[in-house]
């Protein structure tokens, strides 16, 4: 009988595969440079007097504390305010990777990995 245990520990660990960690850059490479620029600063016009915005101020824009939760938000599409255009697509609409718990006030918070990612690299991108 011991003899298929390392077997079985093999097909356990095969059936929940460790999802490597989401590349936040790659993410705003693929889904925010095309409207923000490679560095979040270089906005396009993408409608008749909306231009995108230049994402290294969000900070600056928020008394110099970078809004977390407020980015992801806005990301996702979920309670965006008037402010935000129309055109930014709701990504929330689509896959943003598996589900990950994060922690807020000592709570656990679910947060879908790429949503994560990107918030946390827009944050490197403030200035």
């Amino acid at each position: 009988m011991f003899r298929f245990l390392p077997f079985a520990v093999l097909a356990l660990a095969a059936c929940t595969p460790e999802q490597p960690p989401v590349n936040g850059k790659a993410a705003f490479e693929a889904k925010c440079a095309q409207c923000h620029g490679i560095t979040g600063q270089d906005g396009v016009a993408l409608a008749a007097g909306v231009t995108a915005p230049d994402l290294t101020r969000i900070s600056a824009r928020n008394g110099g504390t970078y809004p977390a939760d407020y980015v992801m938000s806005v990301i996702d599409g979920f309670n965006r305010g008037q402010h935000v255009s129309g055109l930014m697509p709701k990504f929330g609409d689509g896959d943003l990777g598996p589900i990950i718990m994060t922690e807020e006030d000592g709570n656990p918070v679910p947060v879908p990995a790429e949503l994560l990612a990107l918030s946390n690299y827009i944050e490197t991108l403030q200035r």
